[in-house]
């Protein structure tokens, strides 16, 4: 089999999870750039990119690859690369992230299932971050559930095109089929026999992956959580990120709600607050914005549900979108 084959497209769904991801990340490691990056020798290219401030990465900004660039680095060590100041250190001392500032860096490699590389997974940022520092574990194990995502997409890859030859198996047997009934339908049976084992696999695998979210990245939430008790603002971006790893969870299993596609990143933000019964003014704390501000927002995301006129309970709506 070519390994052409091998690597299929990744899906806007896909893409639209991993921003969730990236996001989650910087706010969380408390990072201007948060990036998963692509490699296509000899380019390395910014694949998906966190949508917090001061990011000067957009998507599709290309690298050339060589020794003095970070993530030429992270496949040097095939491991973590962690760089706390690179002005201090000769050989990053001029890498080209250094034009941005960014001389704090936190990096993993991200894998094809056959152990080709697809890219890296970062955090950078222009100060030594310690809270980076401590969230690097939780970093790797985001790591793999994206490469958790290649290995699904991968095996979809190879059941569509499997289906793809078996359909063309079928077609071959049904110009026969006055001559050869009896065989077309045992072909016909062992064609439903197989499409129902590739349906069940599928439903394994999913739940497979939802295993690895709830028990590779959940725990360490709970140690961050401890790590953080007393401060308060980030105790609510870890109950936001709870809630945003529930609905990653739920794309691999009942599908993920369509009713908040619509918001920006703040409605958003502002929406999952709601849903945990803030309330205005807590929410304009946790913000640092003022109670008018986070009054805007609320009334868009009602006009945006479709319930700016209804007197609908703005949390009860949103509850039932995410189940």
């Amino acid at each position: 089999m070519a390994m052409a084959e091998a690597m299929p497209d990744i899906p806007g769904e896909t893409i639209a999870n991993w921003q969730r991801i990236v996001d989650l990340i910087a706010r969380l490691a408390d990072v201007p750039a948060s990036l998963v990056m692509r490699r296509s020798a000899p380019k390395h290219a910014v694949y998906v990119t966190s949508n917090s401030a001061n990011n000067p990465y957009p998507v599709g900004l290309e690298f050339t690859l060589n020794e003095k660039l970070y993530c030429y680095g992270v496949f040097e060590n095939d491991g973590e690369l962690t760089v706390e100041d690179a002005r201090c250190e000769p050989r990053w001392a001029d890498n080209d992230d250094l034009e941005h500032g960014m001389s704090f860096y936190i990096g993993y490699p991200l894998k094809w299932p056959d152990g080709t590389l697809f890219g890296t997974i970062c955090v950078l940022d222009h100060r030594r971050n310690k809270r980076a520092l401590l969230f690097r574990e939780g970093l790797r194990e985001f790591a793999r559930v994206i490469e958790a995502d290649l290995a699904r997409l991968t095996e979809i890859n190879l059941r569509v095109r499997l289906e793809s030859r078996l359909q063309e198996a079928l077609d071959k047997l049904e110009l026969r089929v006055s001559e050869r009934t009896q065989e077309l339908e045992e072909a016909n049976t062992a064609l439903r026999v197989l499409l129902a084992n590739v349906e069940q696999a599928r439903k394994d695998y999913d739940q497979t992956v939802l295993r690895q979210i709830k028990g590779l990245v959940m725990p360490h939430l709970s140690k961050l959580r401890a790590r953080l008790k007393r401060d308060a603002t980030a105790e609510t971006y870890l109950d936001l990120m709870e809630d945003s790893l529930k609905s990653i969870s739920a794309s691999y299993s009942n599908g993920l709600s369509t009713a908040l596609e619509a918001l920006t990143p703040s409605e958003l933000e502002i929406a999952q607050m709601v849903m945990q019964g803030k309330t205005t003014k807590d929410i304009a704390q946790t913000l640092s914005r003022e109670t008018s501000t986070i009054d805007f927002h609320r009334n868009n995301i009602r006009r945006k549900l479709g319930i700016n006129r209804s007197g609908q309970n703005l949390r009860s709506l949103l509850m039932a979108a995410h189940e």
